[in-house]
């Protein structure tokens, strides 16, 4: 075989690592997600209170109207 028809094993080993790397990037973006996603939800007070408060800025807001 000639030089002209050897394939060049660089260009091809360069294709390989590119698609390598998407791969990569791939599965850390999906742990990256599946991190975020187990992110435990913080306790729940334990005094529920239901309906209208009535705070000091409500009762400053009331007083400019």
């Amino acid at each position: 075989m000639s030089e002209q028809n050897k394939p060049n094993e660089g260009r091809r080993q360069l294709l390989k690592n590119i698609g390598l790397s998407v791969a990569a990037g791939a599965v850390v973006a999906g742990t990256a997600t599946v991190a975020n996603a187990t992110v435990e939800k913080p306790e729940a007070k334990e005094t529920k209170t239901n309906g209208y408060r009535e705070t000091q800025h409500i009762r400053d807001y009331y007083e400019t109207l």
